[in-house]
This record gives structure tokens, C-alpha cells and sequence, in this order.
């Protein structure tokens, strides 16, 4: 099966509110298809930068913005499509296998992380050309 950009899915997460404010609950399997391995966020993104730039062989992840907004495009090696993260109720779930890069972040920004692995280096693909062979394959 090739995944593509249209696996990739904005996620409305649940809201509680009442007068004391907003909470959004995010659980294992039942708002996002994975197991939370790893957290982690991007705050501080100086204007005019970017961040990813990069595809992971098996790893999953949701995206949130908990502040601010900033733009995610994502890469199939044959379409790409721009999603807009500025509501921290929505969730964008990527899966493996498709490139990824950050840009456009407001000042503030704070992107959270939920990631299906731990850390692996060796799980990164950063280069476009190796990425773009992979999907041949």
C-alpha cells in the first residue's frame, strides 16, 4: 500500500470547557492511531524560519498548535498540500513516510509533538532524493 498525503488527517480533539478555561484530552488509540512513545514541542522558531525538512521510515506523529499558528507542508513525492495548525483542539496526524516541513510560525508558536517511537536517528530520512527512491520502491 502507498501512503500518500491524503492519509494524512486534521483531527478535531475533544474540548472541555467551562469557565475556568479549555482542556483537550489525547489518549492511545482513541484520538490518534498510535501509542504516545515521545513528546516533545518547537517553541521560539525565529520568524522567517523553518523546521522538519524531513520524512521517517515507520514513525507516526500528531502535530498541534498549542500557541500561535504556523503552516505544515506535506510531501507524498508526488502531490504536495499545505495544512494551517492555529487551534490547539485541532490535531494533524502524519504518517510514516511522508515528508514533512514546518514554516510560516507566528510569533509565540508552540508546536506539540505525540510521537509513535523514541528518538532514532537511524528512523530519520533527510535527504529528499533518498526519500523520493524509497516511495519508488
Amino acid at each position: 500500500m502507498t501512503i500518500t498525503i491524503h492519509d494524512c488527517k486534521l483531527i478535531e480533539l475533544p474540548r472541555k470547557y467551562d469557565r475556568r478555561g479549555s482542556l483537550t484530552p489525547i489518549s492511545n488509540h482513541q484520538e490518534i492511531p498510535f501509542d504516545i512513545i515521545r513528546t516533545y514541542y518547537l517553541y521560539d522558531v525565529p520568524g522567517g524560519e523553518s523546521r522538519g525538512g524531513h520524512a521517517h521510515r515507520e514513525l507516526q506523529q500528531l502535530m498541534v498548535s498549542v500557541m500561535g499558528a504556523f503552516d505544515v507542508i506535506l510531501d507524498d513525492g508526488q502531490e504536495k498540500k499545505i495544512v494551517r495548525l492555529d487551534r490547539a483542539y485541532f490535531g494533524l496526524y502524519i504518517p510514516k513516510l511522508i515528508w514533512r516541513e514546518l514554516v510560516n510560525f507566528s510569533s509565540g508558536a508552540n508546536c506539540l509533538v505525540l510521537a509513535s517511537m523514541p528518538y532514532d536517528e537511524m528512523e530519520y530520512i533527510r535527504s529528499y532524493d533518498e526519500f523520493q527512491m524509497l516511495k519508488r520502491d
